[in-house]
């Protein structure tokens, strides 16, 4: 009797032992789906930096070093930085200094740091109807073209926009009326809107350049320091959730503010322009230079 009760209680082990474990229950995604996986970065940034062709010169470079991905949003500057706000992006490339103050102090990102600059111009047609052409005050041409032409604004509360807004008002000009129009489009959209129509508009020298060959515009007002771009980039407030990819935007700002990838910025440009489109600024960058 004790035997076979041995042989019983041996064999319900064996077949327990043997029996499958129970299948894992899937676990509830990240809350930005987007973010998932290690290995990708969601980077939002302006029209100018995609654009002008400079995120498709650079990113491969990052992604091939760190073996990640990397997911473009361009938008508006404050577009992006509403994205960043809201946790739907792990690093922010922008160019509205007062705005990116202003994100940092509400503590919706953590680290700031200066990357490059370029400028503004304000483009037309060749004939110049507003007779703008060569004028070293930027306020002082937006105010003669208020007074007899058509001015495209791109509307979207990107940097491009706020800066033109600063001149404006620089002006004494509200920006209103059948001669202004905002369009709520990126840089790229309203280059060719102000060419197709023959109007003026306000433009970042590097978007402009990389269209220009499609465009009937030319430069005519450069070089007022009020056309000054800065861009800055922007590490996401990991506190914004659990999908937020600190550590990979820290190590892409890392390499983005890095004397090797500052010099491969410094290059984009040349060959086909004869130019830089963008002129490295950032604070290794300035230590290696002596500046």
């Amino acid at each position: 009797m004790k035997k076979a009760l041995w042989i019983l209680l041996v064999g319900l082990l064996l077949v327990s032992c043997a029996a499958p474990a129970p299948a894992a229950q899937p676990t509830e995604g990240p809350a930005n789906p987007a973010s998932a996986g290690t290995g990708r970065l969601i980077l939002a940034t302006t029209t100018s930096t995609d654009d002008s062709g400079l995120l498709d010169y650079i990113l491969p470079i990052f992604e091939e070093e760190y073996g990640a991905e990397v997911e473009v949003i361009a938008v508006g500057t404050g577009q992006a930085l509403a994205l960043g706000q809201d946790g739907n992006a792990d690093v922010l490339l922008v160019h509205s200094r007062a705005r990116e103050l202003e994100f940092m102090d509400a503590g919706h990102g953590v680290r700031r740091e200066e990357v490059m600059y370029n400028d503004f111009i304000i483009v037309g047609p060749a004939e110049d109807p507003a007779g703008i052409r060569g004028m070293a005050d930027a306020a002082e041409a937006m105010r003669k073209i208020s007074e007899s032409s058509v001015f495209i604004s791109r509307g979207d509360e990107s940097g491009t926009h706020t800066k033109e807004l600063s001149i404006w008002k620089a002006a004494e000009i509200e920006p209103a009326g059948d001669w202004y129009l905002s369009v709520g489009q990126g840089m790229g959209d309203v280059l060719n809107m102000a060419s197709e129509q023959q109007a003026y508009t306000l433009s970042d020298r590097a978007t402009y350049l990389a269209l220009r060959d499609n465009l009937n515009l030319e430069i005519l007002v450069e070089g007022d320091e009020r056309l000054f771009n800065p861009y800055g980039v922007i590490a996401v407030n990991p506190d914004k959730g659990e999908h937020i990819q600190a550590e990979l935007a820290n190590q892409f700002i890392d390499w983005l503010i890095s004397v090797p990838t500052q010099e491969i910025i410094a290059e984009f440009g040349m060959e086909e322009f004869g130019q830089s489109l963008f002129v490295p600024d950032s604070q290794p960058w300035r230590d290696a230079k002596g500046s």
